[in-house]
């Protein structure tokens, strides 16, 4: 159960206490969290995680830090923010993947012999989920084809060019993240002054134009796969794409990139059918196994 929030004065933060089932890997999913932020929009600093918020038309900003002695994150909110306090705590708990049942995750998955000692080295591993949804697809499809890095520095752009000012006690927190509708409205010659290939920029404008209309709808889903079918009828987003996006901005655990480049080779670079049959055992739970994978590879782990 997640507290109310609590405020000493007028000009306090608001204090949420958000609690989990552990164990949690706090460490792996903050570094996750760290390598892919966006500039003027979030940051990660000793052990924190800082952002601005827009939601509903109320904007503020929140950090996010473990509270000591206790299986639960600690956040601090701008008093802002206080008419918004549900959503943005249902948004931190996806975020943050606080609703998981790690054992039950590392049971299934512990029936594959080869990811086992992956599952674990890192126990409690987390999917790392998204505050914003749209905001994960735009940096997704950022992603494409070009390195986590080169994608973080794309998507800072996008936010100082097109997300609107905001002002926060926090230096480097000065954007909230572009909206679709804003998106929808930007050329694409606008997008390639950027660094954006055109391909990418017709597919953010493709993204953000289906979004605004709601033909395609994000956020928690009962049919993941519905969306990822809307999502891959859009010109420039095949299937790890709507995959990814499944796993982090749909909460889906079962999300499985298959055709991610890490994935296959640490397969063994078996066919795409292969995998799949190979990722079967896992399921539901084929995002987690996906997120080992990443980090094994980070280890120096060549195949599993």
């Amino acid at each position: 159960m997640t507290s109310r929030p609590r405020k000493a004065r007028p000009d306090a933060p608001l204090r949420l206490t958000l609690p989990y089932r552990p164990p949690y890997a706090w460490a792996e999913l903050l570094a996750f969290h760290a390598s892919h932020t966006t500039a003027g929009v979030e940051q990660v600093v000793e052990g924190c995680y800082r952002r601005t918020v827009e939601v509903g038309g109320v904007r503020g900003w929140l950090s996010v830090t473990p509270l000591p002695g206790a299986d639960a994150l600690t956040a601090e909110l701008s008093p802002s923010l206080l008419p918004v306090v549900p959503q943005v705590t249902a948004r931190l708990r996806s975020l943050f993947d606080l609703d998981a049942q790690p054992d039950v995750i590392a049971e299934r998955l512990r029936l594959d012999p080869a990811l086992a000692p992956a599952v674990a080295k890192r126990p409690g591993l987390r999917l790392p989920g998204s505050f914003d949804e749209f905001e994960m697809l735009v940096r997704t499809v950022l992603g494409q084809q070009i390195s986590v890095k080169g994608a973080t520095t794309l998507a800072g752009r996008v936010a100082a060019a097109f997300g609107d000012s905001v002002v926060t006690p926090i230096a480097g927190l000065d954007r909230v993240t572009p909206t679709a509708a804003r998106l929808a409205e930007v050329s694409t010659d606008e997008l390639k002054a950027l660094g954006i290939v055109t391909a990418r920029a017709n597919a953010i404008r493709t993204v953000a134009v289906a979004v605004r209309d709601g033909v395609v709808k994000l956020g928690p889903t009962g049919d993941p796969e519905g969306v990822i079918a809307e999502l891959v009828k859009l010109p420039g987003i095949g299937p790890w794409t709507a995959h990814y996006v499944a796993m982090r901005a749909l909460a889906w655990p079962d999300g499985f990139p298959h055709g991610d480049l890490v994935v296959k080779r640490m397969l063994g670079n078996a066919k795409p059918r292969d995998l799949l049959a190979r990722a079967e055992v896992w399921r539901p739970w084929r995002g987690y196994a996906t997120m080992h994978l990443w980090f094994a590879s980070f280890d120096g782990v060549k195949e599993i």
